[in-house]
């Protein structure tokens, strides 16, 4: 990946976060509790943004924002091309993240299956990339001298 792509990617989220925090008026992005634009990818000419926006909110807000940044993408790509000046400016995409929401599920789901192995008995078996439990300490008794 050239760096100029990767610098582009990350002048365009920051100009579109400020873009859409100060000047889209649409009453569907401004329902939503909180709105991130997580990442942006071009494609290899650069004519193309996918902005993927991660949303926290109920999954109807979260559509009207989707569909409420589709209808600004017109509007937000004048102002991203004035202030970054690209020989074009990319047509903006608007997607849904949904990176965010499947991390929580992944989460819950180990949270859940250690709780399940605690009931049973047994010690939850470390996952990969996490350090191992450390294991419980028996307390200390009132005659031991340590």
């Amino acid at each position: 990946m050239s760096q100029r792509k990767v610098r582009l990617e990350h002048s365009i989220r920051e100009e579109l976060m400020d873009l859409v925090a100060n000047e889209v008026r649409d009453p569907r992005v401004r329902a939503a509790t909180l709105l991130t634009i997580a990442k942006v990818e071009l494609n290899v000419d650069l004519s193309v943004a996918n902005v993927y926006v991660s949303v926290v909110g109920e999954d109807a807000t979260a559509d009207g924002v989707i569909e409420g940044l589709k209808k600004a993408a017109g509007f937000l790509r004048g102002p991203v091309g004035r202030r970054l000046n690209p020989q074009h400016a990319p047509e903006l995409r608007f997607q849904l993240d949904k990176s965010i929401d499947m991390s929580e599920k992944l989460s819950a789901i180990l949270k859940e299956d250690a709780e399940k192995a605690r009931a049973a008995g047994r010690e939850p078996e470390p996952r990969a990339g996490m350090p191992p439990a450390k294991p419980a300490k028996p307390p200390k008794s009132e005659s031991d001298p340590s």
